[in-house]
């Protein structure tokens, strides 16, 4: 019996999260499979989610080292300043 794909819609079938952009990037080898190895010994996920994990605490503790030094710098000023 043939399967009959004729109301068959294109796409996936989990709509995208309009939050993410897809794009193609080119990565060391070594890196992509350190960050799959991690997925397997955990048992499976993805390792393009890991990837962006391990990208947005770097974004975020930068930021917080960065609000720090303001913090420092507004501190010492109002030191100067009083």
């Amino acid at each position: 019996m043939a399967t009959d794909w004729s109301k068959g819609k294109r796409g996936p079938v989990i709509p995208p999260d309009p939050n993410k952009t897809r794009i193609t990037i080119r990565l060391d080898t070594d890196i992509i499979e350190h960050f799959k190895g991690i997925v397997n010994d955990a048992g499976g996920g993805n390792y393009q989610t890991l990837i962006n994990n391990v990208l947005r605490d770097h974004m975020e503790a930068r930021d917080e080292v960065l609000e720090k030094k303001l913090r420092k710098i507004v501190r010492e000023e109002l030191k100067r300043a009083g």
